[in-house]
């Protein structure tokens, strides 16, 4: 962990949205089984589910059909395995709220005046119902979604692609997420970043990424950070 000086000098904050934001792991590892046994295949556990959780739906889905982060399955089950998954999870994804602290962490933020983006590697077809559905999506001024660029994180376009937008250095944008791929764009884009510890991190604890500061809820961040 990269050693910071506290309060960073901010000017906006860009925020992950699976397991930072909302808590969307119980209808993304349903669906996963109900793909699973609508394929005759049988239910994967939750925990290595989770574990899956971050690089998108497709990531997930072919994990889950192979229970390795290395193996691919075979295309043709993919293809059709995957609409089956987005059935499910189109179903399902409204069911996912925000957890403990998050509306009050933004709205801190907001009455501060920092300007917010949502990046996230969700494609946006679920990025947005998701925001609007729980009542998030007013908050922010840019979201990205997995699709949105031609890159997604941990490649740092998106970071850079939301500073140009706000019009402020790379160094006055913070990036709050929960896992390894937030520590690697952020630092690859060259700003800050603080995770929350109760994410999705491949089921490795946050503590071990290259962080600024590590937090258990949304509202602490206010007190590592100044508005430029």
């Amino acid at each position: 962990m990269q050693q910071a000086t506290f309060p960073l000098n901010i000017s906006a904050i860009l925020i992950d949205l699976d397991g930072t934001l909302l808590h969307t792991a119980p209808e993304l590892t349903a669906s996963a089984n109900l793909m699973l046994d609508d394929l005759g295949y049988p239910a994967a556990p939750q925990d290595l589910l989770i574990s899956y959780i971050g690089n998108g739906v497709s990531w997930l889905v072919k994990r889950a059909l192979t229970g390795s982060m290395d193996t691919e399955p075979n295309v043709d089950l993919y293809n059709k395995a995957l609409p089956i998954f987005e059935k499910h999870y189109t179903e399902l994804l409204l069911h996912s709220k925000p957890f403990d602290g998050v509306i009050a962490g933004l709205e801190a933020m907001r009455i501060a005046g920092f300007r917010l983006g949502c990046i996230t590697n969700k494609v946006k077809r679920y990025t947005e119902p998701l925001l609007a559905g729980s009542g998030l999506k007013h908050y922010f001024e840019i979201i990205l979604s997995g699709d949105s660029l031609i890159e997604k994180k941990p490649h740092p376009l998106p970071l850079l692609h939301a500073a140009k937008f706000f019009g402020v250095p790379i160094e006055q944008v913070l990036l709050i997420g929960d896992s390894l791929n937030d520590s690697i764009a952020a630092r690859a884009a060259g700003c800050p970043v603080i995770c929350v510890s109760y994410g999705y991190n491949h089921g490795e604890p946050v503590s071990n990424l290259d962080l600024d500061a590590a937090i258990n809820s949304l509202p602490e961040a206010m007190g590592l950070i100044k508005k430029l």
